[in-house]
């Protein structure tokens, strides 16, 4: 995509001072031509560099509403929120799609419009560059000193040895070098065109790699109590969302079932209550018939299975409730997760009984108790858990009984209670009935309705997210790729080196050396300056003809180069 021109070079020097970089030459087209100009103005236009930036920064800036605004791919119950605070802005947005950014029509045309760009640059550069690895460094031009790094003396050495001498003392630099009739031309730094070919390619593997990730990937959620497992299966997911081209026969095959939970807090200091410690237990399986495993699942530390990775991200506590009817029959006995509140995970939650549940009068009825918990209890008129962990646990319980509403077939959360239906049970004041227990109390419903019981056990969840990224390991790669072709494109230069050896007039064999690169830059000269020295000790300066008294003459160094 780069246009970098030859600097500090004449016209005369001809194939010396081309090629230094896989730039295309861009002959002027006049647009006016008809159909096949304005084509090829609009190719060049679209694959040259000023584009590819403009569509880089457009790219950038595309993104942003992605980030702040709520994505319906993401959270479509923010994006309800959202249209229900911003009645104004919201029919703006969607005309805009600005609610599903990286999906809009206009997103995609920049993101296509780049990919476009890059292929059309990086074709005809990396022929170019195979071309140039495949030739050889131009011969060298016929006045050397016009280059920006120039030096000569004058040595009784033969021109054949100087030649020799200099062909050995570039190799050894690692330059390719050849003798072209009377000088020897060397070329290095081919890293740098090839760095800039590895920086483009990375960002095509980049584009790719991030438009397969959002077109297959998914991202599930599941809270498992310690004892219950999860099999990856759509309708086993608390929350899935998915690309468009992800399918279900796309889930990588394995389960897993949480054994124990353990959570470490800190408990003195200005830090106390901050957690120290979460690691989820846990016996996967891959495949139907794979053989179970133990791993430990950590922050930071997910499970990977193939393609998909289990994120442990979340924790709270479970209270075993057992609830009894009027005849002491048990018709709900389960471990119910709790959501937490605050750092301290005061929580709440709902226990439904949808049947088997009879009052004292005999009537079918659906009960529904709220539950706000407290791992900590700090005593007296305290409403919230002082502590993380289950060291005074208390809950809170406030029964309700009639009709659910989950027979009118509209979805319910789990963890709310629809009271439109519902009714309070009554204490003897006539006022809400509710009560505190500790683990292995029961409450009595009043009237002989029945008792619910706060077990013994608190049982701990853990939350976990199932990530499939198919893309991840290619986008990684093409980062690391971009830095390293980013990096050698900038620190290392692309330059050329001639020595030329004849015969003077006077018999006495004149040696020139001359380097030219790609851009202005100190390391040129320096570096002649260097090769120039060592040459000079193995072909040392002859006398000057027009001072006797002159044993010897070292290398004049032209503009830029250094005398040795």
């Amino acid at each position: 995509m780069s246009k970098t021109e030859t600097g500090n070079t004449e016209p005369d020097l001809g194939e010396a001072g081309s090629q230094l970089s896989t730039a295309p030459v861009e002959p002027p087209v006049a647009p006016g031509l008809g159909p096949v100009g304005w084509a090829r103005w609009f190719w060049r236009q679209l694959t040259s560099m000023r584009v590819a930036l403009l569509l880089l920064l457009l790219l950038s800036l595309g993104a942003i509403p992605g980030s702040l605004i709520p994505q319906s791919g993401a959270d479509i119950s923010k994006v309800d929120d959202f249209r229900k605070a911003h009645t104004t802005l919201s029919p703006l947005y969607d005309k805009l799609g600005l609610f599903h950014v990286y999906s809009s029509v206009w997103f995609s045309a920049i993101y296509i419009l780049l990919f476009v760009s890059l292929v059309g640059c990086i074709i005809p550069r990396a022929w170019q560059f195979v071309g140039q690895l495949r030739g050889r460094p131009p011969g060298a031009p016929k006045r050397l000193d016009r280059l920006p790094a120039y030096t000569t003396w004058r040595t009784t050495a033969e021109p054949e040895e100087v030649r020799e001498a200099a062909l050995k003392l570039l190799r050894k630099r690692h330059f390719r070098s050849h003798l072209v009739r009377d000088a020897v031309a060397a070329e290095k730094g081919y890293v740098r065109e090839f760095g800039n070919l590895v920086f483009h390619v990375a960002l095509i593997v980049m584009l790719i790699a991030f438009a397969s990730g959002q077109m297959y990937k998914s991202d599930g959620t599941k809270l498992v109590v310690e004892g219950d497992g999860f099999a990856n299966s759509i309708l086993q997911y608390d929350d899935f969302k998915s690309g468009s081209l992800f399918g279900t026969d796309d889930l990588v095959p394995f389960s897993f079932d949480l054994k124990n939970f353990h959570a470490n807090y800190q408990t003195s200091g200005p830090s106390k209550g901050t957690p120290v410690t979460f690691t989820a237990d846990v016996d996967y399986s891959e495949g139907a018939y794979g053989k179970p495993r133990r791993t430990t699942i950590k922050v930071n530390e997910p499970l990977h299975i193939d393609d998909a990775k289990v994120y442990l991200v979340s924790h709270g506590y479970a209270p075993v409730i057992t609830v009894r009817d009027s005849k002491g029959e048990v018709v709900y006995h389960d471990a119910v997760p709790l959501l937490p509140l605050d750092a301290n995970i005061s929580s709440q939650g709902v226990v439904k009984v949808m049947d088997g549940y009879k009052s004292a009068q005999g009537v079918s009825e659906q009960l529904g108790i709220q539950l706000f918990f407290l791992p900590t209890y700090g005593g007296g008129s305290s409403v919230l858990s002082t502590f993380p962990a289950l060291d005074n646990p208390v809950l809170n319980l406030a029964p309700y009984h009639g009709d659910l509403g989950v027979n009118a077939g509209i979805p319910q959360s789990v963890y709310q209670l629809d009271k439109s239906h519902m009714k309070e049970f009554k204490d003897s004041k006539g006022a809400q009935f509710r009560d505190n227990l500790k683990p292995g109390q029961t409450m009595r419903l009043p009237d002989g309705a029945g008792s619910v019981t706060f077990e013994k056990g608190v049982e701990e969840w853990a939350g976990f997210e199932i990530v499939q990224e198919p893309g991840s390991g290619w986008a990684l790669g093409g980062a690391l790729a971009a830095i390293f072709g980013l990096a050698a494109s900038l620190f290392i230069q692309r330059r050329r080196v001639w020595v030329r050896a004849v015969p003077g007039a006077d018999g006495v064999t004149v040696v020139e050396m001359a380097g030219l690169g790609r851009s202005e830059s100190a390391k040129v000269p320096e570096e002649l300056g260097d090769l120039a020295g060592i040459l000079y000790d193995q072909a040392p300066g002859a006398p000057d003809p027009d001072e006797d008294d002159q044993s010897a003459a070292s290398p004049v160094p032209a503009e830029g180069a250094e005398k040795r």
